[in-house]
């Protein structure tokens, strides 16, 4: 249950230790964050792809039986979202396609949305694990929202930063 979490936090928090130690590009928790969160889905989007069953991850069967009947070709539709998943990824790397990136990422959690609640109410177990909870699943897809848009807002500037230092 916590699988995916720890997908973020881990290596969120081994990027600013790089930070700490004089790595620029983690200089800051914002692009550590969004670091780890591409991480994240990195994992998650190579479970749109592999077969179920071949480690702790959940795979493509798992993942095309949490889709709502709604939904029309769910297998193209969990292949459609890991392909997104990893243009994501891509975006949230470089800082100039990160704040578009975030924006389509956030769409894409808040589409997946409805797959996560059906998972949950339908009990639907993920590589025979037991479903996880609506209460957890809410809740860590808010968090991924979030962290999408956080990646959207556009980052301050050097500049900017030191004028705000500057005492008036």
């Amino acid at each position: 249950m916590l699988g995916t979490l720890m997908l973020i936090a881990v290596p969120t928090l081994l990027f600013r230790l790089l930070g700490a130690f004089g790595v620029g590009r983690f200089a800051t928790w914002r692009v550590s964050v969004l670091h780890g969160l591409a991480v994240m889905l990195v994992f998650t989007a190579g479970a749109h792809f592999l077969p179920s069953g071949l480690g702790p991850m959940p795979g493509h069967h798992d993942l095309v039986a949490m889709v709502p009947p709604f939904v029309p070709f769910p297998r193209l539709a969990v292949y459609a979202t890991g392909v997104l998943e990893l243009l994501g990824v891509a975006g949230l790397l470089r800082q100039a396609t990160r704040p578009k990136a975030g924006l389509g990422l956030a769409a894409l959690f808040v589409l997946m949305l409805p797959a996560n609640i059906h998972a949950a109410v339908e009990q639907i177990p993920f590589n025979g694990e037991p479903a996880t909870p609506l209460w957890f699943r809410i809740p860590e897809q808010a968090l991924f929202i979030a962290v999408a848009l956080w990646a959207y807002i556009p980052a301050r500037t050097e500049a900017a930063r030191r004028a705000d230092e500057v005492p008036a």
